[in-house]
């Protein structure tokens, strides 16, 4: 099973690094954990896999208490490779991974 959907990309700065999420729409977020049934990873997390253009990248999505929802950490190569910026408003596909 997969879902395209759209987000906007924000960013989060720590201590050394900037980190680019998307947060799931509610919407794919309830389709997220009704469709992923066996137990959760370390923080809650789900494992994905996800394409954005040409790029596609294995990950997880880790839940968020504050938006009810699940944030996508996106791979600064994956940025690089498909021009995108904080503020900007992406589409993606993402399914659950089985196999991991």
């Amino acid at each position: 099973m997969q879902w395209k959907t759209r987000a906007k990309v924000w960013l989060y700065s720590g201590d050394k690094a900037a980190w680019h999420f998307l947060t799931l729409p509610k919407s794919t977020a309830q389709k997220l954990r009704a469709t992923f049934k066996q137990p959760r990873r370390g923080w809650g997390s789900i494992p994905v896999i996800v394409t954005i253009g040409k790029s596609q990248w294995k990950t997880s999505v880790f839940p968020d208490s504050k938006s009810d929802s699940f944030v996508l950490p996106i791979k600064a190569k994956v940025r690089k490779a498909e021009r995108i910026k904080h503020g900007q408003t992406v589409s993606f596909v993402l399914a659950i991974d089985r196999w991991r």
